[in-house]
C-alpha cells in the first residue's frame, strides 16, 4: 500500500477512536450543564426559548421540562453527533476515493461505513453506565455523514485519482 493512500485513513481512525472513547464515558463525565451556566444567561434562555418544545426519543425537550441548561446541552450534544459524523463521512469518502474507487462507489461505501459505525456507537452506549442508546442519534449521525459525503462527492467528482510515485512506497 502506498504511504500516501495509507495516510488518508489516519483522520478516519482518529475520529473512530475519539467516538469510541467518548461513548465509553458515563454521562456524568460529559455533563456540560455547569459550564453552560457560567457562560450563558439562563434567564434569557428561559425568556427567549420558553415556548419551544419538541419530542425526541419519546421525551419532551423544552426549557420547561428540562431546564435551560439541559435544553442548551441537548442541542450541543446533537450538534456534536452531526459534526463528528460529518467529519467521519468526509474523511471516509476522501480515503476511499483517493484509494482508487469511483465517486459513486466511494459515496456508497463511505455511507455504509458511517451508518455501521453510528449503529455500533449507539449499541456500545447500551453497555456504558448511565448512557442510553437512541435510534434517533443514529439518524442524526447518518445525516451528518450523508451531508459530508454529498459535499465531498461534489468536490472530488471531477478530480482524477492521484497517482503516487514509487518513492512513496
Amino acid at each position: 500500500m502506498r504511504l500516501y493512500k495509507f495516510y488518508q485513513w489516519i483522520p478516519v481512525l482518529l475520529i473512530v477512536i475519539c467516538v469510541f472513547y467518548s461513548s465509553s464515558q458515563p454521562y456524568q463525565k460529559q455533563d456540560v450543564r455547569p459550564e453552560i451556566g457560567k457562560y450563558v444567561d439562563l434567564e434569557k434562555v428561559e425568556k427567549n426559548f420558553g415556548n419551544v418544545k419538541l419530542n425526541y426519543a419519546g421525551s419532551e425537550v423544552s426549557v420547561e421540562a428540562k431546564g435551560p441548561a439541559s435544553f442548551i446541552e441537548f442541542f450541543i450534544r446533537k450538534g456534536a453527533h452531526f459534526t463528528v459524523f460529518f467529519a467521519l463521512g468526509f474523511f471516509a469518502f476522501r480515503a476511499i476515493r483517493i484509494n482508487g474507487s469511483k465517486t459513486i462507489k466511494s459515496a456508497i461505501i463511505a455511507l455504509a461505513l458511517v451508518a455501521s459505525y453510528a449503529a455500533f456507537d449507539e449499541t456500545h452506549q447500551n453497555f456504558t453506565e448511565n448512557r442510553t442508546p437512541h435510534v434517533e442519534d443514529v439518524l442524526i449521525d447518518m445525516s451528518g455523514g450523508a451531508t459530508a459525503i454529498l459535499l465531498a462527492s461534489l468536490i472530488y467528482r471531477n478530480r482524477p485519482i492521484r497517482k503516487t510515485s514509487s518513492r512513496n512506497v
